[in-house]
């Protein structure tokens, strides 16, 4: 389904990506892990079209779309939702959720990705017409990840969807995964949690200083001394 190779990319004068390979098959949850500042975040900006690539190539679906506009390539079938949430405050749930579907024109559609956003989310339905910004953080990051699903993505891009939120809502974050990717939506998912990413993983990609250090089966990286040590808070 993605397919990235040799990815450089640059901020200024920081080579933030030094030749990225990595491949999403459909159906699955791939995970990228590593430290703050290895590139990973990075990689999903570049796969989403915000930031333009100096060398290599992106396909989705077999199509070549690294020169693609992000808009474009909602269209496309791939969404993003980016590190801290980002709704827009002022509007209300209902109207951040129909911002995500602005590539449909069929009311039937749209009706129809609103009923599958509830029932992933009921929370979003109680609060349907409250303002975004005075939802919980949690609440937020359910609201960002409605909206991205409201245009039925093929791929799912998500970053650091557990970041900032209280211990008792992150292993309900992971189960929303889990029920997003069987209900047939693709996931590439970025988390500094890399016990809880793995584990819901089919494979991962351990990232380092904008490089690709170690990828494979994710239960085979749990169990990989190295991973361990460096990310899974084991000896």
């Amino acid at each position: 389904m993605l397919k990235v190779s040799n990815l450089h990319a640059y901020y200024d004068n920081v080579h933030a990506l030094k030749g990225i390979d990595l491949e999403v098959r459909a159906g699955e949850i791939v995970s990228l892990i590593g430290s703050n500042g290895a590139g990973k975040s990075t990689t999903l900006l570049a796969i989403a079209g915000l930031l333009s690539p100096s060398e290599g190539k992106v396909t989705f679906d077999g199509e070549d779309i690294t020169k693609l506009p992000a808009h474009g390539l909602v269209k496309k079938g791939l969404s993003l939702t980016l590190e801290g949430r980002e709704v827009f405050e002022a509007l209300t749930v209902e109207e951040n959720l129909m911002l995500g579907a602005y590539t449909k024109q069929d009311k039937k559609a749209i009706a129809a990705s609103f009923e599958r956003v509830y029932g992933l989310f009921p929370r979003l339905k109680e609060r349907v017409k409250q303002q975004a910004g005075t939802l919980s953080g949690g609440e937020q990051q359910m609201l960002a990840m409605g909206r991205a699903l409201m245009s039925e993505p093929k791929l799912l891009l998500l970053d650091e969807p557990s970041l900032g939120l209280a211990p008792n809502l992150v292993e309900q974050m992971f189960d929303l995964i889990v029920d997003i990717n069987k209900q047939g939506t693709t996931v590439l998912l970025i988390e500094q949690n890399a016990n809880m990413a793995l584990a819901i993983s089919d494979r991962a990609y351990v990232m380092e200083t904008g490089k690709v250090a170690l990828s494979g089966n994710a239960k085979e990286l749990m169990d990989d001394s190295r991973v361990k040590k460096a990310y899974l808070g084991h000896p």
